[in-house]
């Protein structure tokens, strides 16, 4: 494992060294090993360590940066010598008040040994069991399962000294029939806790129940979508309006609605990098604690997050959610978590008398950020419900949707969460029953 203490070394070399106002190291450190497999066949075992530093020097109001790989002394100081060269002959930036000074932070345990120790046979026998599971359907799979741990420092001349370890493991899969296809994953600190027969045997089911898709019309349906495609409309909504930037500029669907309700009272949504099921870092890349944030609660908008640029024009604290410098997108929270329902996915379905089921969404984007409006592709198992009943696969079907309008016209919430990959960080989130989706186009696949 790569040393700690180095690297928080490396971090005090760069610190003492500087000549600006004001300096900030951002150290990362990663090893990651990936086991990759197609067409029922392990053919790839990758591994990669690497290390590297983003400085960033404040002169007065004049901001630089620079970034290395290399940690050796001297490479270091000539990287803090020319962030501050960078800064001298850069306008100033009138925005910029001060880096943040030390505060305490919590500490969490995010490390799990079975997964920093993982080793390339152990991840090869888990997805041997996966594919089994496949060839049993006469299916094909592929996929990833990923192993490794991340150190992230941080420390600048006001005094912020802060570094941690966090581990990941990762597995994801797509089981095909000549005619369908099934998805599911999962993620968690410990590569124990990955249920690989969960996901072999949700990805198979999937891809069987749709083979040979029907064709469906375009048009509002009732949807049920389930975790991965939640996730991914709440991510999009979470880069559109949650951070103070956005709303800074105007550009936030939170803009003059503060207070207001904006969705259904189903719906809280908020950021918590201390709670159980997310893996936060205990502090931001500026060295400032996370706090927890709510964004709506009950449908209403309470607020976004901050970090130190943009609390300090609106004279408010950081939330400890800036992202590394440079940044043009400004603060975003990392650890989404949406509050669950009352209800199971089953009964969702039992109680549906025509809807469509949706496993994920693909090639998403967001149109407006105002509007919130999203598009794109519902993919790797579309099912029609009537009845109460799972009916058939269908086609998969294009969709232009405004996300506010979605989450306003929500009817059931799963009370089982599972925890995703989100746009930045990982989301908790439960399969949401929604009506007047909006569909508006068909694919012949």
């Amino acid at each position: 494992m790569i040393d700690v203490k180095r690297i928080e070394e490396v971090m005090r070399v760069a610190v003492e060294h500087s000549s600006a106002d004001q300096l900030e190291v951002l150290a990362s450190a990663k090893e990651t090993a990936l086991t990759r497999f197609s067409n029922n066949h392990i053919h790839q075992n990758v591994s990669e360590t690497n290390m590297g530093l983003s400085i960033r020097a404040a002169v007065g109001q004049r901001l630089g940066y620079a970034s290395t790989n290399r940690l050796d002394a001297d490479s270091v100081k000539a990287m803090v010598d020319r962030a501050t060269e960078m800064a001298a002959h850069r306008p100033p930036d009138d925005r910029f008040i001060s880096l943040p000074s030390p505060k305490a932070t919590l500490k969490r345990d995010l490390v799990a040994s079975s997964t920093v120790d993982c080793s390339p046979e152990r991840r090869a026998r888990q997805v041997e069991k996966l594919i089994r599971v496949a060839e049993a359907g006469d299916l094909t799979a592929a996929g990833a399962f990923s192993t490794g741990y991340d150190i992230i420092g941080i420390a600048n001349t006001l005094g912020v000294m802060e570094t941690t370890v966090v581990s990941d493991a990762s597995l994801k899969t797509v089981m095909m029939a000549e005619t369908s296809s099934g998805y599911s994953s999962a993620i968690a600190v410990d590569v124990d806790d990955i249920d690989v027969d969960r996901v072999a045997s949700e990805a198979a089911e999937k891809a069987r129940m749709s083979i040979d898709p029907i064709d469906i019309k375009p048009g509002p349906y009732t949807v049920i979508l389930e975790p991965d495609a939640v996730a991914d409309m709440i991510s999009f909504m979470a880069f559109a309006g949650f951070g103070a930037l956005s709303l800074q500029e105007g550009r936030s669907f939170m803009k003059e609605r503060l207070g207001q309700e904006i969705v259904s009272p189903l719906i809280s949504i908020w950021d918590d990098a201390f709670d159980d099921h997310t893996i936060g870092l205990p502090f931001d890349f500026e060295g400032v604690p996370r706090q927890k944030v709510s964004f709506i609660e009950n449908g209403i908008a309470k607020g976004v997050c901050y970090d130190t640029y943009t609390a300090a024009k609106d004279g408010v604290e950081s939330t400890g959610h800036g992202l590394p410098a440079p940044n043009i997108h400004g603060p975003l929270p990392l650890n989404l978590i949406v509050g669950a329902g009352d209800v199971s996915l089953g009964e969702m379905v039992k109680s549906s008398e025509r809807a469509i089921l949706v496993t994920r969404f693909h090639y998403t984007n967001l149109e407006d950020p105002i509007k919130t409006t999203l598009t794109g592709m519902t993919r790797d198992g579309t099912f029609l419900i009537e009845n109460g009943v799972i009916k058939t696969g269908i086609k998969n079907l294009r969709f232009t949707q405004s996300i506010l309008e979605a989450l306003s016209c929500v009817e059931q919430i799963s009370s089982e969460r599972q925890m995703k990959d989100a746009f930045l960080g990982t989301i908790y989130v439960p399969a949401l029953k929604i009506r007047d989706f909006n569909f508006t186009g068909a694919t012949q696949f």
